[in-house]
């Protein structure tokens, strides 16, 4: 069972054990001072035949307040009005009062629509009743019926208030479970995406490279000495497969390839163009600094563009939210099977958001697709820091 739901049914049944309990209570007290207590003042007027019934039905049926609050209220208020017929002229016992007050309260906060219109006029109506029969007949003392008349009402108004405020936080939590899943929807899109853009430039990188093969294959085939047919008919059958190849990659392509993707099998940037990356920011306002730790080294060139993208995405959103004045560090560490880049600012904004990549999203792509590692937070000192580790002989996730 869900989170939500076990909570949901864990404070439903809180509520009803203590529904029980406090109905249980009245009950118990109306029964005890029936069967032990004296008349004076405020007590149980009548044989026990009559008034034992009377009892368990101006109780009893809060059990039902918070589902049937209507009919609760309508059996409380006929038990309260035959206790009022026979204890008259005398007080009648506080229990059943104390009923028909949760009772109101219960048609306030329960109730909506029709039945919150139907409760008033539940409400309303007994009440003006026992009002006009009070006046011209005289049963009760009035200074008994008005404190009854402002409690059954306030009762009501509280219930009123409370209904507004649960109803207003049902609104809100369904507002903020819509906003949760757009979000996780937003986030699922974020992530076709960006496979969808590093599967277009690796097809880029792969259509390339078959590219060169097939020219270097012709290229050799025209500079073979002597006629070796074998050596000749294999770089005919690699030409061959390698310009079909091409072709069906360009189809591939096409359906991958948005509009402002640019031009099919262009040249993707690579790690060599840091230096023309790190200019293009600077003239933009932020200061940033190249810096190359070990001896450079040929990589695989998917490892090689997605390297340089998480360098432009980190870039691009200290760019958007370092702030001003802010600088940025850039890292390049070349390592015996992996290459790692690490991105710093020492601005005061915060996140990673926007730029071309979809932000972290498109950065841990990119670092899962060959079994890397991917650490972004803030720093110690302040600012932002991206660090991502590439192996070079990663398998393909």
């Amino acid at each position: 069972m869900p989170n939500r739901l076990r909570t949901a049914w864990r404070g439903a049944w809180i509520r009803r054990a203590a529904d029980a309990a406090l109905v249980a209570t009245l009950a118990i007290a109306s029964l005890v001072e029936i069967a032990f207590g004296q008349p004076h003042g405020g007590g149980w007027y009548g044989p026990p035949a009559a008034t034992v019934p009377l009892a368990l039905l101006t109780t009893l049926p809060l059990l039902w307040r918070t589902t049937r609050p209507l009919a609760a209220y309508a059996a409380v208020l006929a038990g309260v009005a035959a206790l009022v017929a026979l204890s008259t002229p005398h007080q009648g016992p506080f229990e059943p009062f104390a009923a028909l007050v949760l009772g109101a309260y219960s048609v306030g906060a329960h109730t909506h629509g029709r039945r919150a219109r139907a409760g008033v006029a539940l409400l309303l109506g007994p009440l003006a009743a026992g009002g006009i029969a009070n006046l011209v007949v005289g049963f009760q003392r009035q200074t008994d019926f008005l404190p009854a008349f402002g409690w059954i009402g306030a009762a009501w108004l509280v219930g009123r208030i409370v209904h507004g405020r649960w109803q207003r936080t049902v609104e809100l939590e369904a507002l903020a479970l819509e906003l949760d899943e757009q979000r996780e929807l937003q986030a699922r899109v974020a992530v076709v995406d960006e496979r969808a853009r590093i599967a277009r430039e690796l097809h880029d990188v792969v259509a390339h490279n078959v590219s060169m093969i097939v020219v270097q294959a012709g290229a050799a085939a025209r500079i073979l000495e002597g006629e070796q047919p074998d050596v000749r008919e294999a770089l005919a059958a690699i030409e061959v497969t390698g310009r079909e190849t091409v072709d069906e990659m360009r189809r591939l392509l096409g359906v991958l390839r948005r509009a402002e993707d640019g031009p099919a099998l262009a040249p993707q940037p690579t790690l060599r163009e840091l230096d023309a990356l790190a200019a293009h920011v600077r003239e933009a306002g932020l200061p940033v600094e190249l810096r190359v730790e070990g001896a450079p080294h040929p990589l695989p060139l998917g490892v090689d563009v997605s390297a340089f993208r998480i360098v432009q995405e980190a870039l691009t959103n200290a760019l958007k939210h370092a702030g001003r004045p802010a600088r940025a560090w850039v890292t390049v560490r070349y390592e015996p099977g992996a290459v790692e880049v690490e991105i710093e600012d020492n601005g005061n904004g915060g996140g990673i958001g926007g730029g071309t990549g979809h932000g972290l999203v498109g950065m841990r792509e990119r670092v899962a697709l060959y079994g890397g590692r991917l650490d972004a937070g803030r720093s110690d000192g302040g600012g932002f820091t991206v660090k991502a580790r590439l192996p070079l002989g990663g398998a393909l996730a």
